[in-house]
C-alpha cells in the first residue's frame, strides 16, 4: 500500500520543493501478528444465512490480513475443502471442527 508511485492513494497532497518531502498515505494500521502460541482462536460451527450448509468458523485471529489468509490457505489445503476470509474470520466449508482444531494445535496455535 505504501507504494510511492501510486498517486491515487495520496491524501492531503501539498506540492513542495523539499526533496525529502514524504506523502501521507491513507492506510489502516496493520495489527502486528501474534505468535501462534499467543493466539486465542475459537473454532465454531455455523449454518446461519448459508442456505443450511454448515461451515467451520475460526475467530479471534490477531494479526495482518496476509497472515490470516495464509492460515486459511493451510486449513483449506489440510482439510481438502474450500473456504474464505471475511471480516477477520476464516470460513472453512463443511463440518470439520475437529480437523481444524487438530491442525491449529499441530501448528502451535491455542484454539478451543
Amino acid at each position: 500500500m505504501g507504494n510511492k508511485n501510486n498517486k491515487k492513494e495520496r491524501i492531503n497532497v501539498v506540492y513542495s520543493t523539499n526533496p525529502n518531502y514524504q506523502y501521507e498515505y491513507n492506510q489502516e494500521e496493520e495489527q502486528e501478528t501474534l505468535a501462534p502460541e499467543k493466539q486465542n482462536l475459537r473454532v465454531t460451527l455455523d449454518s446461519k444465512q448459508r442456505k443450511g450448509k454448515i461451515v467451520t468458523l475460526v475467530q479471534g485471529f490477531v494479526g495482518t490480513e496476509e497472515n490470516l489468509k495464509e492460515l486459511a490457505k493451510l486449513l483449506k489445503n489440510k482439510c481438502g475443502v474450500g473456504g474464505s476470509v471475511k471480516d477477520g474470520e476464516i470460513i472453512i466449508q463443511g463440518e470439520v471442527k475437529e480437523k481444524v482444531l487438530t491442525i491449529l494445535r499441530d501448528n502451535k496455535y491455542r484454539a478451543k
